[in-house]
């Protein structure tokens, strides 16, 4: 006897691969990663626990990809603005307006790249103040320092006193601490942050 309906269409490859990976970062940003199972995730993607290990060995090496694609996501669009800016300053500014964009319209996003503690469950990957994108923003204070719009100064501790507190404001609107919306608080921040280090 013929069924009366079509079956429900399940997402496959690629597409497949995708929602998994959209669904664990969902959970692993609101759970955290120890406290989320593979068969959580199965669940919550409404997906067969095979299918999930067609695409991914284990949970970490989920979790791998994950930050691995989430960090190259954003390696991109910061190349981008250094590609499109050429001074210090609107580099900068374009950075964290990128930064603090992406918190409002991706807050599970910057809260797993921000706030989860990778090296416990992805103990070969680099530290994250170490990726791709955050070598790159320290790539912006040293090319300021060479051209002199930034006062000379260890990298790090220019890259730290630009950009670190444009990061602890989007921690504190991830975590709901802020009174006003986060984009409020861009132009002080950014003020702030540049007076510290500027010629």
């Amino acid at each position: 006897m013929q069924a009366s309906h079509k079956q429900r269409q399940r997402p496959r490859g690629e597409a497949l691969q995708e929602k998994v990976l959209q669904t664990a970062l969902e959970l692993f940003s609101e759970r955290g990663y120890f406290n989320t199972s593979l068969q959580d995730i199965r669940k919550a993607a409404d997906v067969s626990i095979g299918a999930i290990y067609h695409h991914f060995k284990n949970k970490e090496e989920l979790a791998k990809s994950l930050y691995v694609n989430l960090l190259l996501r954003m390696e991109t669009d910061i190349q981008q603005i250094l590609v499109r800016e050429t001074n210090c300053q609107q580099r900068y500014r374009e950075i964290v307006r990128f930064l603090f964009q992406m918190a409002l319209d991706e807050p599970k996003t910057m809260q797993f790249i921000l706030s989860a503690k990778h090296q416990e469950y992805l103990p070969d990957e680099p530290p994250i103040c170490s990726s791709r994108p955050f070598r790159l923003m320290r790539q912006v204070l040293e090319e300021g320092m060479q051209n002199g719009e930034v006062r000379q100064m260890e990298a790090w501790v220019a890259t730290t006193a630009l950009f670190a507190g444009a990061l602890r404001m989007m921690i504190l609107h991830l975590d709901g601490v802020l009174e006003a919306p986060l984009a409020d608080y861009l132009e002080e921040t950014l003020a702030c942050g540049w007076r510290a280090v500027h010629v």
